[in-house]
């Protein structure tokens, strides 16, 4: 026989059983303590250092408009970590830049051994050939990574190419291959060449030369204009070269254009509109090639430059992309492999698995052969973008970009 718990005591249950609840509920409220839960492990988080080495000294320009941000390269690095973070906040990943400066003309081997003795085993160098050089082999036997993203060196791809150096700046050639590709594009076959007396107007003008040499365009003359050392932004130096100039090229032969390599800032940014005949200037003056141009709005360029120019006050420049692109690559490649091991980085970073974006039109790869990443070079005047190349018309078997510098058939690069 079922027995029925009579009405009356079951809603006294009932109601005994809430009035405990919201008594308990009461007391907690007051106490402020919150029943026990089961603590959550904390997600591991993986810290990935980039070092950024850079030599540094105050520049002069011919123009005050063209001396060098304090911040160039840096800059860029700055705005990459943030864009790394982003993503490795989900991932468990954190991202960090140390920078350090050492002086143009200093030893920089005690400052990269300090770098990695705290724990960087990424680095973007910006640095001179000679001191990128003697901490390429430091870096090898300790296992570090070093990202060029200032010297644009030939040499460095080529005879002196090591296995621990990946390049986002562009080589000379890649810049000069860029710029006649375009003269020649546009039917301007016919050069004459005025380069400074420093190292490294030599090595543009040369670059010059190969260039005119590889693709149809012809040097009919060249002159040398040797650094004298006179203040020309002084309002009689000022005076003078508007007078020397067009006497200094009034004896050059017939030409389409005139080319000027001057990457020591001693005479180019007098060059246009004071020569004897009205040309074309082209070069480190007048149309010049770049990895990147302040002005840059094409595939999404709107965006980068917004984000930058929010972060530092100013327009991106070669630097700053080159630095950029080069802490990006290391985010991408974190992520890919999930990890931060050098050596499954640099391994995906030489696959054919790896890309990456940087708002130049196309993904960007690296040549396997130097380490070089392939780039579209920008070529434009203080104010806009005139051009990129590769131009129109200039093919290759496997990429177009790869008409721009030293292709694999032509590579003297051993890496090691």
């Amino acid at each position: 026989m079922t027995s029925a718990v009579p009405g009356t005591l079951a809603a006294f249950l009932c109601f005994f059983s809430l009035t405990v609840n919201v008594a308990g509920a009461l007391a907690q409220e007051a106490t402020g303590k919150q029943p026990a839960a089961t603590a959550k492990p904390e997600k591991k988080v993986t810290e990935i250092k980039i070092g950024y080495l850079r030599a540094y000294a105050p520049q002069l320009a011919l123009s005050v408009l063209d001396v060098p941000p304090r911040d160039e390269g840096v800059a860029g690095g700055n705005v990459a970590i943030a864009d790394n973070n982003t993503t490795g906040s989900f991932l468990g990943q954190k991202f960090s830049l140390d920078v350090t400066e050492v002086k143009p003309d200093a030893d920089v081997v005690p400052a990269f051994q300090e770098m990695i003795a705290k724990g960087n085993r990424y680095v973007v160098a910006d640095l001179s050939a000679r001191q990128l050089l003697s901490i390429a082999d430091l870096a090898r036997d300790n296992g570090v990574l070093i990202f060029n993203a200032g010297a644009t060196d030939d040499s460095l791809r080529e005879e002196e190419c090591r296995a621990s150096i990946f390049h986002t700046i562009p080589t000379r050639s890649m810049l000069a291959d860029g710029l006649a590709q375009y003269l020649i594009w546009k039917q301007w076959r016919r050069w004459v060449l005025i380069h400074g007396s420093h190292e490294r107007d030599q090595l543009f003008a040369e670059a010059l030369r190969r260039a005119a040499t590889r693709f149809g365009g012809e040097i009919v003359g060249e002159k040398l204009f040797e650094d004298t050392g006179t203040a020309r932004r002084t309002d009689s130096g000022v005076v003078q070269i508007q007078r020397q100039m067009p006497v200094f090229t009034q004896d050059l032969p017939e030409h389409d254009v005139l080319l000027v390599a001057d990457e020591s800032e001693v005479f180019g940014t007098y060059v246009p509109f004071r020569t004897w005949i009205p040309r074309p200037v082209a070069g480190t003056a007048g149309l010049t090639p770049l990895a990147w141009h302040p002005a840059s709005e094409q595939w999404g360029g709107t965006q980068i430059q917004n984000r930058f120019a929010k972060a530092n006050g100013r327009r991106m420049v070669s630097k700053d992309m080159a630095a950029w692109t080069a802490v990006r690559i290391l985010g991408e490649a974190a992520t890919r492999t999930q990890g931060a091991d050098p050596r499954k980085m640099a391994d995906f970073i030489r696959s054919d698995d790896f890309s990456i974006a940087a708002f130049k039109g196309q993904k960007l790869t690296f040549r396997k052969w130097n380490q070089q990443l392939r780039q579209p070079i920008f070529l434009g005047d203080t104010r806009s973008v005139v051009s990129t190349s590769p131009q129109e018309g200039f093919l290759h078997q496997l990429s177009e970009l790869d008409t721009l510098g030293v292709d694999e058939p032509e590579t003297k690069c051993v890496l090691k």
